[in-house]
């Protein structure tokens, strides 16, 4: 069985990986092809695969190969039950978890080829231009910022003491963003939480990301007390990188959608981090 790994890594567009990422496994011959699942490949390699028309399956954390027959492992219903799969269909894309790329392309004897970027990607659109939006003042949007700060409804929830702490979690969150120059983002369940509109008068509808929300374009995402489900993070397809910080290390974020995920009190994190920014 031909098997072949690309090791795509580093910061690209959806419009020239996507080529790209096709014509790479087309022009493999490989019967299974590897990929790691970092947030660069998750946002092409599913139209890529499509393109080039071969099956796709991803969050792969195990692939054994025998007598011609590969079956791949995967965690589903939020890491509680471990399955074991197999595809007929060839060529098969095999998304990694991003961690384990390397071990698993030791294990079944991956042959790795060089992975050539698209030089030039068709297009629908043409580009005429750039202009900034005008976000003076105090606006939290910054669209030119190179990192997107995103607060989710945990904020508003009850805390260690069993006590809400709106104006402290408001203080904490414009704190960073002055500090930082952050552009502020938020999930649409905080945004129509009633109860923190008095607090929260710096956030609207406008910070929006994901779900009905805007997609932002920036370098760097930080999420605090979001659940990172697919909802949401469609909003982060144009973020390269993506870190998050939950409590709950079976959040959304933790199922291979952030490249970081911080298991921590997002308070305490914050408030020591606006320590640092003095």
């Amino acid at each position: 069985m031909k098997i072949k790994a690309f090791k795509v890594e580093g910061n690209g567009t959806f419009a020239k990986d996507v080529p790209a990422i096709a014509d790479a496994i087309k022009s493999s011959g490989a019967e299974i092809v590897l990929l790691p699942g970092n947030s660069r490949v998750k946002r092409s390699a599913a139209a890529a695969a499509m393109r080039a028309g071969a099956e796709i399956d991803t969050n792969v954390v195990d692939l054994d190969v025998a007598d011609g027959k590969a079956v791949a492992r995967r965690w589903v219903y939020r890491q509680r039950i471990f399955t074991a799969f197999s595809r007929a269909a060839r060529p098969w894309v095999i998304v990694t978890d991003p961690s384990l790329f390397g071990e698993i392309c030791g294990k079944v004897g991956a042959e790795e080829a060089a992975f050539a970027e698209a030089a030039d990607a068709a297009t629908r659109t043409a580009v005429v231009g750039e202009e900034s939006a005008v976000t003076g003042g105090e606006s939290t949007i910054k669209p030119d910022a190179k990192l997107l700060f995103v607060a989710g409804a945990g904020w508003t929830k009850k805390q260690a003491d069993g006590a809400l702490h709106f104006d402290e979690a408001a203080a904490e969150i414009t704190g960073f963003l002055a500090k930082s120059g952050a552009s502020l983002g938020s999930s649409k369940s905080l945004v129509d939480m009633p109860e923190a509109a008095a607090a929260f008068k710096f956030m609207s509808h406008m910070n929006q990301v994901g779900q009905t929300g805007a997609t932002p374009r920036h370098q760097k995402g930080l999420s605090t007390c979001c659940h990172g489900e697919e909802p949401h993070v469609v909003g982060w397809r144009f973020v390269n990188e993506r870190r998050a910080v939950n409590l709950d290390a079976n959040c959304g974020w933790a199922q291979g959608k952030a490249d970081v995920v911080y298991v921590a009190d997002a308070f305490a994190v914050m408030k020591k981090v606006n320590e640092l920014l003095g």
